[in-house]
């Protein structure tokens, strides 16, 4: 259909990717056109324009399908590797909008009748004020994502409530999510040479689950610190459960304000994301403070190159505002100013991409008990976050690696084992 908004939508989409349109396009009037065998982004009504109209790109992407204006049917991984894979190669020019584009963009939204004031985002959409890492952004920051409601991560997470990526050991059919878990708790621990009596501090606790490990099968006394009040109210009634209260405290704490004695063992697994370039000096050498010369640390973080280095637009407005990842090597160099001594480096990408599919599934297999705890636009971030993410660390433009250091003694001594004892 010559004069449908399909097909004026069509040419000017694949002039500024600079080739064909890897996924199909149905307009609100039910004309498709592109690929027959893709999937296809729908767009229901011109809203889903405007939106891209007043933020072209990810953002706006984002913005229309969190809200519904935009679906997609079909394979959402597809049409998200499809995309991806047209920019690897060179074709696309960034989909940028010069004077020209812009100029013919506004002749299609005005011919199109999209035309209008900006539609206003969806409430989903974090709105941080204040100094970039002070105290108080930085709790507000933490509370976007991880206060989102202990009943939803119950929902999503395995029983142990670990929310980062599991150690996947076997391929045979029943072993899954809950196993990989653990067997990354046990590692971590075996790392950290833990023994019954030791000290163990954990830097962004999460829900718990590395405290209740450690302390349980490992008979070490805890301290775990966390910004969020949902997990430190998590990690109390776990604690109690396991009648580990004597052994764990769990306090709601940042890190600049730790101010014990140093501990025997440091952990902080997937929280150095939050912590800010600027401040990352800071938070490592308070790491270093906090172990005694010749107690490990493991640290565990996601990596990333210099493109988006807070994730892009949509996790950093939807997901986990604030947050910076880095090149391994600028993290290990960090480490290493603060004085530890960088003993082994684990990189666990292809473990996250089997992990994130595993909550992926949970999320759509419960996606009505997601809906009636999060609402509809709620679980359609979640949707976007963790298709996204899977790929990201498949394509490796996103890696995870744990990182096992050492404090000196003054001598030098690392009282580390000849062999990797935890292998």
């Amino acid at each position: 259909m010559p004069n449908s908004p399909a097909s004026r939508l069509v040419p000017f989409a694949e002039r500024l990717l600079g080739g064909s349109l890897p996924v199909g396009l149905r307009t609100w009037d039910g004309v498709r056109a592109g690929p027959p065998d893709a999937p296809t982004v729908v767009l229901r009504n011109r809203r889903a324009l405007r939106r891209l109209l007043y933020a072209p790109g990810e953002l706006g992407l984002a913005r229309a399908y969190v809200s519904g204006d935009l679906d997609v049917e079909g394979d959402l991984a597809d049409g998200f590797r499809r995309i991806w894979a047209l920019t690897r190669s060179g074709a696309a020019r960034g989909a940028k909008l010069g004077p020209r584009e812009w100029a013919e963009a506004l002749r299609i939204a005005v011919g199109l009748g999209v035309v209008g004031p900006p539609p206003k985002p969806p409430s989903e959409e974090a709105r941080l004020s204040g100094k970039l890492h002070t105290l108080l952004r930085d709790k507000s920051a933490i509370a976007h994502h991880y206060d989102l409601g202990n009943a939803f991560y119950q929902l999503l997470l395995d029983e142990s409530m670990a929310y980062s990526t599991g150690y996947w050991t076997s391929d045979e059919h029943g072993y899954g999510v809950e196993q990989a878990q653990w067997d990354k708790l046990e590692l971590i621990c075996r790392k950290l040479g833990l023994r019954p009596g030791m000290r163990l501090l954990d830097v962004g606790c999460g829900w718990g689950s590395l405290l209740v490990h450690a302390a349980k099968h490992h008979g070490v006394q805890a301290v775990g610190i966390t910004l969020s009040a949902e997990q430190r109210q998590h990690v109390r009634g776990r604690l109690a459960q396991h009648d580990l209260e004597e052994r764990v405290e769990v306090r709601r704490q940042d890190y600049r304000e730790l101010a014990d004695e140093p501990f025997d063992a440091v952990a902080s697994i997937e929280m150095g994301e939050h912590v800010g370039e600027e401040n990352y000096p800071e938070y490592t050498r308070t790491l270093y403070r906090m172990v005694k010369p010749t107690g490990r640390l493991v640290l565990q973080q996601m990596s990333r190159g210099a493109v988006a280095p807070g994730g892009g637009a949509f996790i950093e407005r939807y997901i986990a505002p604030d947050m910076t990842m880095r090149p391994l090597s600028r993290t290990l160099g960090y480490l290493e100013i603060a004085g530890f001594e960088i003993r082994d480096v684990h990189a666990l990408r292809e473990h996250y991409v089997r992990t994130v599919r595993a909550w992926e599934r949970t999320l759509e297999d419960n996606w009505d008990d997601v809906v009636a705890l999060i609402g509809e636009s709620g679980a359609r971030v979640w949707r976007l976050y963790l298709v996204g993410g899977a790929l990201a660390f498949e394509e490796n433009r996103m890696g995870v690696d744990q990182i096992l250091a050492v404090r000196p003694s003054d001598e030098g001594a690392s009282a580390m084992p000849a062999t990797r004892e935890w292998s």
